[in-house]
């Protein structure tokens, strides 16, 4: 699929299917591009629905199958709108683009040619019991036990947001900048293998009451 230039192509880019949920357009939102004016529109289509598919299908179908409908903050930034957002990384939170390839820019490999996909999403059903304890660790641990395709999280403190990627080569790290800050788990952490589920049992019996 060539990269849109006209209404029509980009509607056909929208519609196209990631998961029995999600369709392209789902992720295309910007408010970078909004503001800035840069069209928000994959350079390789194929690559962007290709990584965005794997993202759908392991990670973010899997999250609303257990938990309820997901919410998406940000997704898929073409280039040109990261780059905006780079210049001023304070407000618009955007990395250079190197560093976002196979993150945020879907439709551009990384320097180690791997593919790989970023959502920012919010689990709207996590949010009562987050607003009471800011126990985000609970949906984080939640995630690790049951979501085995994910790459790498990151937690924000503005609605236990988090970044949430799917890569060639996953990490299988979790940061955050919400207290406690920093690396959550990592492979070769004593917490990084078996059951955590002592950490979410308290919001998983409120969510399945």
């Amino acid at each position: 699929m060539k990269s849109p230039a006209s209404v029509k192509t980009l509607e056909e880019l929208g519609r196209v299917q990631l998961s029995k949920s999600f369709f392209k357009r789902d992720f295309l939102y910007s408010e970078i591009s909004q503001i800035e004016k840069i069209p928000n529109i994959p350079d390789d289509p194929d690559l962007a629905i290709a990584a965005g598919r794997v993202l759908c299908e392991n990670v973010l179908e899997p999250i609303q199958e257990g938990l309820g409908r997901i919410a998406i903050r940000s997704a898929y930034r073409s280039c040109a709108v990261n780059a905006k957002g780079a210049e001023n990384k304070n407000q618009n939170n955007c990395s250079r683009n190197e560093a976002n390839y196979a993150g945020h820019i879907w439709d551009r490999r990384d320097a180690d040619g791997c593919m790989g996909a970023t959502a920012c999403i919010v689990v709207t059903s996590f949010l009562p019991y987050y607003e009471q304890t800011k126990h985000w660790q609970a949906l984080a641990w939640w995630i690790h036990d049951n979501v085995p395709g994910y790459s790498h999280m990151y937690f924000c403190p503005k609605l236990a947001a988090f970044n949430i990627n799917w890569h060639e080569r996953p990490e299988k790290r979790i940061d955050s900048y919400v207290e406690p800050k920093g690396c959550l788990t990592k492979p070769g952490m004593d917490n990084f293998d078996g059951s955590n589920e002592a950490e979410y049992r308290e919001f998983s019996m409120e969510y399945h009451r």
